[in-house]
């Protein structure tokens, strides 16, 4: 069992006193295991890697605990192939879809009639989207906007579905825990990824 809620050199200032280190209590009751919060330094390292920004309730939650318990992506000391992987995912699953099952937007114009340019159309929409930041299994938080309460995206090639409408609501639906802190009532639009959810 972890001792520190943060990091000692984490100089961050959290989104608000949301009920993160009570949180972080439930989960660890519900048998997750935690370590020490990321640093200041390990963030910036993460999002200059990775080319992404964790909005601040991530942010803040990662730098109270950072979940280590299977499934959850370890962005201290995980593999780098497998964080890789679980970056790579989202826009892996839309090839396949593109590829295997005709999947197409409206927004993207006519498809093109060779596979090779239809990926490379598809490929190049993804590029342009927010960043999906995995947070535990298939479950994603876009980094766009840079603000707390984006929504938490079940992703599974194009069965993209709200797992939650921010981040706590996502929390207590995915690991049927109950917090005090106040939550989105609904989830906010997100560029391309919104308009993926069935």
């Amino acid at each position: 069992m972890w001792t520190s809620r943060s990091s000692p050199d984490a100089t961050f200032e959290p989104v608000s006193q949301a009920p993160w280190d009570e949180t972080v209590d439930s989960l660890e009751a519900r048998g997750l295991e935690f370590d020490a919060g990321l640093s200041d330094q390990e963030v910036a390292d993460v999002e200059e890697r990775y080319g992404f920004s964790f909005p601040p309730d991530l942010r803040s939650l990662l730098q109270t605990a950072l979940p280590v318990s299977d499934r959850f992506p370890n962005w201290r000391s995980g593999a780098a192939d497998d964080l890789e992987r679980r970056m790579a995912w989202p826009a892996e699953g839309i090839a396949f879809d593109v590829e295997n099952n005709q999947f197409w937007l409206t927004a993207w114009g006519t498809r093109p009639s060779d596979l090779a340019e239809a990926l490379a159309v598809a490929q190049a929409k993804v590029a342009e989207a927010p960043s999906l930041i995995p947070v535990y299994s298939h479950r994603y938080l876009p980094d766009e906007p840079a603000e707390a309460g984006n929504p938490v995206f079940s992703v599974y090639q194009t069965d993209i579905i709200h797992y939650g409408a921010d981040l706590l609501s996502y929390l207590e639906a995915e690991f049927g825990i109950e917090t005090s802190g106040p939550r989105a009532q609904a989830p906010r639009p997100i560029r391309f990824w919104g308009d993926l959810v069935t």
